[in-house]
C-alpha cells in the first residue's frame, strides 16, 4: 500500500515538473533584453560577431526545439554555460550551494528552538496573555518585510554596536569557527524569525486540537502527570503537520533566501541568482529556477511521505 501511494505521488510530480519547466523556459524568455543584450551595448562587437554568437547559442532555432533541446540537456545533467564568464553553470551552482545550504539549516534549526516552546505554551495557556502576546509577534514577524529587518539588525549590531560583521560568509583571512557563527548570526536570524512566527502558530493551533481530543483526557483521569500529557501524549501527534510545512518551507527558503543573501552579501545560490538577473544570464537563471523547482516538489513529496509514514490513515481514505 505504502509503495503503491510513492508511486502515485511520482507520476504526479513528473507531469508537474514538466509543467513548471515549460513555465519557466518561456517566462525567462519573454522577459525584456536577452543574453546577448552586454555584447549589443559593446561598441567594439560587430554585428557579424553578434549573429555568429547568436547561431552558436542555438538561438537561431524556433523556440520549441531550444526549449526540448534545454529540457534534455538539464535531465542529463548538462546544464549549460554561463553566458557572463562561460563557466559550466552546474558547477557555479555548485559552488555556491554549501554556503545556501549552510544558511537554511541553521535557519530551521533556530527557527524550530523558538517555534516548539512558543506553540506549546500558547496552546496550553490558550488566550492568556502569552498567546495573545505571541499571536502579535508572529503576526508581525510574518508580515515584516525581510530585507527591511535584515537592513535594522545590520544597523544596530554592525554599525550602531559594532558586534556583527555586516556581510560576508567569513572575514577575509579569519576562517575560525567563532568567524563563521559572527556572519551566520544575522542572516540566520532574519529566516529563522520569519518561519518560526508561522511554525508557532501552526504548532499552537495542532496542540489545542490534540489537547481536545478525549484521549487526552482519559490520560488526565488515570493522573498522568500535566508535562507527560503535553510533551508525550500530545505534541508527538501535534507536531506531525507542522513537520510537514517544515519541510516545504526548507524548500521555500532555499529560493526565498534570494532577498537575504543579497541583504548581506552571502555567497550562496541566492546571490549567484541576482547577479546572473542583473546580466541577463539565461542558462544560470533557468537552472535555478528549475533548481528551486524541483526542491519544491522533492520536499514536498517527503513531506507527504513523512505524513503517510507517521499517519497511514492518509491517502488510505480513512483519513
Amino acid at each position: 500500500m505504502f509503495a503503491r501511494f510513492i508511486v502515485r505521488r511520482l507520476c504526479q510530480a513528473v507531469p508537474l515538473l514538466l509543467v513548471v519547466s515549460l513555465l519557466v523556459f518561456l517566462l525567462i524568455h519573454a522577459a525584456p533584453g536577452g543574453p546577448l543584450t552586454l555584447y549589443l551595448s559593446n561598441p567594439n562587437v560587430r554585428p557579424q560577431d553578434i549573429e555568429r554568437l547568436r547561431r552558436a547559442l542555438g538561438l537561431d532555432r524556433p523556440l520549441w526545439i531550444q526549449y526540448l533541446s534545454w529540457l534534455g540537456a538539464f535531465v542529463r545533467g548538462d546544464w549549460g554555460y554561463s553566458y557572463a564568464d562561460g563557466r559550466p553553470v552546474l558547477e557555479r551552482i555548485i559552488e555556491r550551494l554549501p554556503a545556501t545550504l549552510e544558511l537554511v539549516a541553521s535557519s530551521m534549526a533556530l527557527g524550530a528552538l523558538i517555534a516548539m516552546p512558543v506553540g506549546v505554551i500558547a496552546a496550553i495557556r490558550r488566550h492568556g496573555w502569552f498567546d495573545r502576546l505571541t499571536a502579535a509577534l508572529a503576526s508581525a514577524g510574518i508580515s515584516l518585510p525581510v530585507f527591511w529587518f535584515g537592513l535594522v539588525l545590520q544597523i544596530v549590531f554592525s554599525v550602531w554596536l559594532g558586534w556583527l560583521p555586516s556581510s560576508g560568509r567569513s572575514t577575509l583571512g579569519g576562517s575560525g569557527l567563532v568567524d563563521r557563527l559572527e556572519h551566520l548570526a544575522m542572516p540566520t536570524t532574519v529566516l529563522a524569525l520569519v518561519h518560526a512566527a508561522a511554525w508557532s502558530r501552526y504548532l499552537r493551533a495542532s496542540m489545542g486540537d490534540v489537547l481536545g481530543q478525549p484521549y487526552i483526557a482519559a490520560a488526565r483521569a488515570r493522573g498522568v502527570p500535566a508535562w507527560s500529557v503535553w510533551l508525550r501524549h500530545a505534541l508527538r501527534n501535534a507536531v506531525i503537520p507542522v513537520l510537514t510545512v517544515a519541510m516545504i518551507d526548507a524548500a521555500i527558503m532555499v529560493s526565498g533566501a534570494v532577498v537575504t543573501e543579497s541583504v548581506f552579501a552571502w555567497p550562496g545560490v541566492g546571490s549567484l541568482f541576482t547577479d546572473a538577473l542583473a546580466k541577463r544570464d539565461y542558462t544560470v537563471l533557468m537552472a535555478f529556477l528549475m533548481m528551486s523547482s524541483c526542491a519544491v516538489v522533492v520536499l514536498n513529496l517527503g513531506a507527504d511521505l513523512l505524513h503517510r509514514r507517521l499517519d497511514p490513515r492518509i491517502g488510505s481514505g480513512a483519513a
